[in-house]
């Protein structure tokens, strides 16, 4: 996350006074509010768990099934087979 999230879109072009005053006047929680939340939200993270053992096998697995109906499916629509 940067500091300018539109970086591309300035103000400054039409009027740089208004640019400057909204950007220092921008709402920033207190420091101790950001960590009160970083570690409120690490605390209460879902956390998915981790990935399946041999997750790798399963995705060459899905894919190659899905690469030889491809396959199948040309072969039907070209009348191959």
């Amino acid at each position: 996350m940067t500091d300018e999230p539109q970086a591309g879109r300035r103000l400054g072009a039409i009027d740089p006074e208004l640019e400057d005053r909204l950007i220092a006047e921008r709402p920033m929680p207190a420091a101790g509010f950001r960590g009160a939340l970083g570690r409120h939200l690490a605390a209460n993270d879902p956390g998915w768990g981790p990935r399946p053992e041999r997750l790798d096998y399963l995705v060459r697995g899905y894919l190659g099934v899905g690469a030889v109906l491809i396959v199948l499916g040309l072969s039907v629509a070209t009348g191959v087979l």
